[in-house]
């Protein structure tokens, strides 16, 4: 599981999910470069990698906004020297019943989940294609699987990620740059914090195992699909939802 000499980059990295993931792969020996929309939040899980004894960078950008995503890019290839893990986990919400969603809740939404991981895609694919043990990772939902109501545009976009994830592992194939997908359950974050006790208990009963997910879980699966052991798997989809989609 180890990823010395390897240089990841996370998006949504300046919370939650993506932090978890952040500090796992430097604690398996990988520098990190950390993505937030603020600067605030990527210069805070950049400095705990790099007290973690790794090469961090923070780089705050709206991974919505094609222009500002490649020269993104270009800054971080020409900073780090070139990449071997990309992992798309940048996401908002903005959830509604259909008949009331606005268009530009949907349009937000849609821009930032999936187009987001298209160009950040599209933009490292070449050096990608060209380093050792490359890796992409995104991080879909468990909604991209099942539907969820009043969460129409967000499970349309992780379902798109998931058939974007399958596509693009085709292509890359034979580069040997792998492309997966985990698809989380109900992880416990600042966001389910919100939730009152009654609406969690009805989540949790929806769940076999009985509980909420933990960040760490989703970092654990994407540190294993970073890692050699996971050379020779690509296009898949792997749930972390404690048995909620069997």
């Amino acid at each position: 599981m180890s990823l010395e000499n390897q240089t990841a980059v996370v998006t949504g990295a300046g919370r939650g999910i993506g932090r978890a993931i952040a500090l796992a792969f430097a604690g398996a020996g990988a520098d990190v470069v950390c993505i937030s929309r603020t600067e605030a939040n990527s210069q805070s899980v950049a400095d705990e990698v790099a007290a973690l004894g790794r090469k961090s960078w923070a780089v705050a950008v709206d991974v919505s906004d094609t222009a500002a995503v490649e020269a993104a890019v270009a800054k971080i290839l020409e900073d780090t020297g070139g990449i071997n893990i990309l992992v798309n986990n940048a996401g908002v919400t903005r959830d509604g019943l259909l008949m009331r969603m606005s268009e530009a809740d949907w349009d937000t939404v849609l821009d930032t989940n999936l187009k987001g991981a298209f160009t950040l895609t599209k933009a490292f694919a070449r050096p990608l294609r060209k380093a050792d043990n490359a890796r992409i990772i995104n991080i879909a939902s468990v909604v991209g699987i099942t539907g969820n109501a009043g969460q129409v545009n967000y499970a349309a976009s992780k379902a798109g990620l998931i058939g974007f994830t399958k596509s693009v592992a085709r292509e890359f194939a034979k580069s040997g740059l792998t492309v997966n997908a985990i698809a989380p359950g109900f992880i416990a974050t600042d966001m389910t914090d919100e939730l009152s006790d009654k609406v969690k208990d009805a989540i949790k009963a929806n769940i076999p195992m009985g509980e909420l997910g933990a960040v760490d879980d989703i970092a654990g699966a994407a540190l294993y699909l970073a890692s050699p052991a996971a050379r020779y798997v690509t296009g898949q989809v792997l749930t972390v939802d404690g048995g909620m989609v069997m």
